[in-house]
């Protein structure tokens, strides 16, 4: 059943590729992707049905980063000069076969980093415990992605295996909202001009997903894979950083060049020589959006060595529930001292948004 699942599967990749897109073609390829997305979503269920155990590894710390490479990438080693972890390291392949955790600590904040087995091309159809590597993916406030410097078409490989396992990268999920309903068919409705959809292709992608009533909004201009997306609703949209590691074993001159060819946003790293881990280490915490409050009893100083470490965009109701359930049932309001107030004690409410380095005092029913 699994490999007629999977010949299907290659059947409609096959024609898709095969098939140029114009607006002839556009509704039948749209149908393809939908019917595509369906048959590996059943081959995924399928193969979990009588599988093999996760990692099981516990979350700790104020966010959790996981390192995502092929075999012999250096990512043991980047764990341990990151951290205190003693990951092993060899100069052969598959040396991680489990998840190791370490924890980098920076800026007051903990963050966890798993070190997980190298994945290899077929991961996302479960080759390799790829379904167990991609699932830890799924849970993560970050990707790592980690290749060795003179294997830089991995990053597009390691790309495709994460994409391929419903993991968006360094992207929102769509403002596409699907109410379902009990009659009335598929209306549709979309607050910006649409170039790449429409609503016949609309309908068709949601009758192949047995959705034949519902209200389908649209707030942005979005593709026929984004619809499926949405539609799938098993999509993980996770931030991401790519480094090439090993940078010491490349000549200098060689090395501008092929950084010039990259995407500027990919860092280069030596994890043994130490190159750059320090700028690996801010973009971790800016990528992660963490933020320090300073929190200050009624009546007393603030405690400036001892930040309260949180995600960018936390409101008070937020930090009250992290402290305590019972803030937020017995809070007042609280006095902010920061960027985030227009004046020094200024008195807020719960929905208050903070910003890094606000001291917060919050003031509860007697």
């Amino acid at each position: 059943m699994m490999a007629d699942l999977a010949d299907k599967i290659q059947e409609i990749e096959d024609e898709i590729s095969t098939t140029p897109y114009n607006k002839a073609t556009q509704h039948h390829i749209g149908k393809l992707k939908a019917k595509l997305a369906q048959l590996k979503e059943e081959l995924t269920k399928k193969k979990s049905g009588g599988g093999a155990g996760g990692f099981g590894v516990k979350k700790e710390g104020d966010a959790s980063i996981v390192l995502v490479g092929f075999p012999s990438c250096g990512k043991s080693t980047l764990l341990n000069k990151l951290t205190c972890a003693k990951s092993r390291t060899g100069s052969y392949e598959f040396t991680t076969l489990n998840v190791i955790p370490g924890v980098m600590q920076y800026k007051s904040s903990k963050i966890q980093i798993l070190d997980l087995p190298g994945i290899i091309e077929g991961s996302y159809r479960g080759k390799g415990r790829g379904k167990e590597i991609l699932s830890m993916v799924r849970t993560t406030d970050l990707v790592l992605i980690l290749v060795d410097v003179n294997k830089p078409h991995q990053i597009a490989e390691i790309k495709k295996e994460l994409y391929e396992a419903g993991l968006r990268l360094d992207c929102a999920k769509p403002n596409i909202r699907i109410k379902k309903t009990e009659r009335g068919g598929v209306r549709v409705a979309s607050s910006v001009e649409l170039s790449k959809l429409d609503e016949k292709l609309i309908k068709d992608i949601l009758s192949s997903f047995s959705i034949h009533s519902a209200e389908v909004t649209l707030h942005e201009d979005a593709s026929v894979d984004e619809l499926i997306d949405v539609v799938s609703d098993n999509r993980a949209y996770i931030p991401s950083i790519t480094a090439v590691n090993k940078i010491d074993t490349m000549d200098r001159d060689k090395l501008i060049d092929l950084m010039k060819s990259l995407d500027r946003k990919v860092i280069p790293i030596s994890a043994t020589m130490e190159t750059n881990l320090n700028v690996l280490r801010d973009e971790i915490y800016r990528k992660l959006g963490l933020i320090r409050l300073y929190m200050k009893p009624q009546g007393g100083e603030a405690d400036l060595s001892e930040p309260l470490i949180v995600k960018k965009g936390v409101s008070v109701r937020e930090v009250c529930r992290k402290i305590h359930r019972d803030f937020e049932k017995n809070f007042r309001y609280a006095r902010i001292w920061g960027h985030s107030v227009k004046y020094s004690g200024q008195k807020k409410g719960l929905e208050h948004v903070l910003s890094d380095g606000d001291i917060i005092s919050i003031i509860i029913k007697k």
